[in-house]
């Protein structure tokens, strides 16, 4: 039995289309007294996914996938501490993990590259769309771009380096986005572009790259690690939706291994079912992750993206939010302090989708 809480019209209405059989109910509380509800979804905007969290653990503990980011300001981290004790699973659902050709490079990085010293990140992508009463427009719903946005990045960071960061520098502004828009009189403060760039306590180095003013490009996302050995590379299209029809077929994904001995670049190519593409806007991944949670829900897996995990991807972007304000690099081990009930390290692995 599936159970839909939406108080706004339109998308309760959107919602019940995708779901027929989905019964509309009015509250949390309703939601978590249906008969039949064994699991519990959160997609609603970013600064309510905490406290629903605590609300869904106060009435009727059931497993959780939080959409991202997992909260949105420093001051929440031992209340999501605590919710750890208190829910029997919660999944951060940081799909991006699960595109298949992400899923290729990370699975295939250390072999190509002989271990990674350099890794690199690039979103450039279609600027913010409109969402629900335009929560998105505003670092106080948002927890700032670098945490709305990035936080899949840094995350990906995270899984593909096997460490932890230590310190963050980051430069960025609002050139091109939403200058002309106004709500209540009120201007967005939301940034449309900037760099980040991360220490890891292994010794190795990441950047990210965000524009969002370039969905013009034929990819959206590129990944590339560099070790001793050599580099792989990674190259997502974006949503097949905002492919020029007249271009023709959209790019697809492809992957990249380049030997440094011998030379030899070897391209291959990572189709994705077209029944997903079409489902959603993020290369399938949507699907992966939601089959894993449902695994982890009956006991037959585990949860692969941790509390700990979804905290260290909003500190990072609140790190990087915070450098770019004050520009300076910020440390984290002395900002950022990781409450007792984080502190166990898992860097979790993804097997293939296929």
């Amino acid at each position: 039995m599936a159970a839909i809480f939406e108080p706004d019209p339109g998308m309760m209405a959107a919602s019940l289309a995708l779901a027929p059989g989905a019964r509309p109910v009015a509250s949390i509380a309703d939601l978590l007294a249906a008969d039949g509800v064994d699991c519990v979804l959160i997609a609603s905007p970013n600064h309510h996914h905490l406290g629903q969290l605590e609300e869904i653990a106060a009435r009727r503990p059931l497993p959780v996938l939080v959409e991202k980011p997992l909260f949105t300001e420093a001051a929440d981290t031992e209340r999501i501490a605590a919710l750890k004790a208190r829910l029997p699973l919660m999944w951060v659902a940081m799909e991006y993990r699960y595109m298949p050709p992400v899923t290729a490079f990370v699975e295939q990085a250390d072999d190509a590259t002989g271990g990674i010293r350099m890794l690199s990140i690039r979103e450039h992508r279609f600027p913010f769309l409109a969402k629900v009463g335009d929560w998105n427009r505003f670092n106080r719903n948002t927890g700032g771009t670098f945490v709305e946005k990035c936080c899949h990045f840094f995350d990906l960071m995270r899984l593909i380096l096997k460490s932890d960061p230590v310190r963050i520098m980051a430069s960025a502004g609002q050139a091109v986005n939403h200058l002309d828009e106004r709500y209540g009189g009120e201007m967005p403060d939301i940034l449309d572009h900037g760099y980040v760039l991360v220490d890891f306590a292994s010794g190795a180095r990441a950047m990210l790259e965000l524009c969002m003013f370039a969905e013009g490009s034929r990819y959206q996302e590129e990944l590339c690690a560099v070790g001793g050995s050599g580099k792989i590379e990674c190259r997502v299209p974006g949503p097949g939706r905002f492919w020029p029809r007249h271009l023709g077929a959209a790019p697809m994904p492809e992957l990249i291994v380049s030997p440094r001995n011998p030379p030899g670049p070897r391209l291959l190519e990572i189709p994705v079912d077209a029944r997903l593409l079409e489902a959603g806007d993020h290369n399938g991944s949507t699907y992966f992750e939601h089959v894993r949670f449902v695994a982890a829900v009956r006991g037959q897996g585990s949860v692969e993206v941790t509390p700990q995990d979804g905290w260290w991807a909003v500190v990072m972007g609140l790190a990087a939010q915070q450098s770019a304000r004050e520009g300076r690099a910020v440390d984290l081990a002395s900002e950022f302090a990781m409450p007792d009930q984080l502190t166990v390290t898992d860097f979790s692995t993804i097997s293939p989708n296929c």
